[in-house]
């Protein structure tokens, strides 16, 4: 097959200062495609994290057989897309060794590392480098990032558990064993560089306000030129394309604009929208605002549309990290962790549950996107492996010995989904390993504790 009936998959739709990328299109070739090279969709590796643990009898199937049929609550949202997932019960996590009153400094820290910090630095950063990272390394020449790191809070959470750098605690990502690397919890800068908005003097910034006109705008005028070159099945795609683009930045503006609004209220300036007998608008709080939903929700279209147009093909994003977090959607004002302490108390045990429940909701919101859009012959989610998982088992008990994870996405055909393995031999450094190996990734060296590849994973 010749190339030069594609298009250049870089082409992008440019505005002034600023420039769009696009989905892949049946007149798009990759940069692996060659005259001797049938075209493949690259493969994507995400990770979406939880802490905490899970409520283990709300989580796990109860056998492989009712997998599909009968989730446990937990699942319930990925219901519709089980058939795309895997689930593997027995994956241990990194013992503590000498950090036994560390588990939430490591819980995070180890998650996509499987190693330990240095004993010996305590203070100072030094673990290994991580999953995503070694991913990035190798898969990050084809794209313009190569990563996305995103989180839903701040990452500066002080606490001094047996002498750990304070990075651990909020940290999943690490570019070598001395350096973490930050997440971006703005969505609106997140979008930006998705855009390459560029200011005067060609560095990144801000563009036009979200509140005065949508940046979305300045590309229209050539994604029309640039539509009628298209076949038709192309058109369809580039029009839900730009179309999820809009709904993304439209959505970003509305949180912006109640933040705002809720700003000057609290400065005591009444917006001139609002009647005197309306309630003042809700002041946005990431984490305690009452829609974290809709900022996850946000998140989550941006990694797809980071993924769809091949700008990384490695992300992370860190739902909520140890400690500090409440959700008042969902009808209770605790936090998390001090919740995970239950005791067994029903009330405790079903407030954790309805937490991991949420939190698993935002994942399947992300895979069921991936589900529905079109790429190559099948999905956009058959070219990802998306793993959401916890860097506890129990969060009352702090134990790491069979730790949750739920995989989403084929990786191009590399991983066998819709089963559920009981009774998996391995530990989290195996995991990552393995799903390593379906996104590509060589390995000149085991990853942390690693000592295989998880038999039965892989096709």
């Amino acid at each position: 097959m010749s190339n030069n009936r594609f298009i250049d998959r870089r082409t992008c739709l440019k505005g002034v200062g600023t420039a769009l990328a696009l989905p892949l299109l049946e007149k798009m070739g990759w940069a692996e495609a060659s005259e001797t090279k049938a075209f493949k969709p690259p493969v994507r590796l995400g990770f979406m994290y939880m802490p905490h643990g899970v409520i283990m009898d709300q989580f796990w199937p109860a056998d492989a057989e009712s997998f599909l049929k009968s989730p446990p609550p937990a699942l319930e949202s990925l219901r519709p897309v089980l058939d795309q997932c895997l689930m593997m019960k027995g994956i241990a996590g990194v013992a503590n060794g000498p950090f036994k009153g560390a588990p939430h400094a490591l819980e995070l820290s180890t998650w996509l590392t499987a190693a330990l910090p240095d004993p010996d630095h305590r203070d100072e950063i030094n673990i290994s480098i991580s999953a995503d990272q070694v991913a990035a390394n190798a898969l990050g020449a084809f794209t313009t990032l190569p990563s996305l790191e995103l989180a839903t809070m701040p990452q500066t959470w002080k606490e001094n558990q047996a002498g750990l750098n304070e990075a651990y605690y909020s940290h999943c990502s690490f570019r070598s064993p001395t350096q973490a690397v930050p997440a971006e919890i703005n969505p609106r800068t997140v979008l930006n560089r998705l855009f390459k908005s560029k200011g005067n003097n060609g560095q990144v910034s801000a563009g036009a306000s979200p509140l005065d006109r949508s940046m979305l705008d300045l590309v229209l005028g050539g994604a029309r030129e640039f539509r009628r070159t298209l076949p038709s099945s192309d058109q369809r795609k580039l029009d839900e394309y730009l179309d999820s683009v809009r709904s993304v930045e439209r959505r970003i503006a509305a949180i912006e604009q109640r933040q705002k609004e809720a700003a000057l209220e609290k400065a005591g300036v009444r917006s001139s929208r609002r009647n005197d007998t309306d309630s003042p608008p809700i002041e946005i709080k990431i984490p305690e605002g009452d829609k974290r939903s809709e900022y996850m929700q946000v998140m989550c279209d941006l990694n797809v549309l980071a993924f769809q147009t091949d700008t990384t093909r490695v992300s992370t994003y860190i739902g909520s990290t140890p400690n500090g977090v409440s959700y008042p959607e969902l009808g209770f004002s605790d936090k998390h962790h001090s919740t995970t302490h239950h005791n067994n108390q029903p009330e405790k045990v079903a407030k954790v549950a309805a937490i991991t429940a949420f939190n698993i909701e935002q994942f399947a919101y992300m895979v069921k996107k991936m589900h529905s859009l079109k790429e190559g012959d099948g999905t956009l989610l058959d070219n990802c492996i998306m793993m959401w998982g916890s860097g506890l088992e129990d969060g009352d008990r702090h134990t790491r010995a069979n730790l949750p994870f739920i995989v989403a996405g084929k990786g191009g055909g590399a991983i066998n989904t819709g089963r559920f393995l009981p009774d998996t031999k391995g530990n989290q450094g195996d995991l990552l390993t393995t799903l390593l190996a379906a996104a590509g990734v060589t390995l000149d060296r085991p990853l942390g504790i690693a000592t295989q590849q998880i038999p039965g994973v892989l096709t």
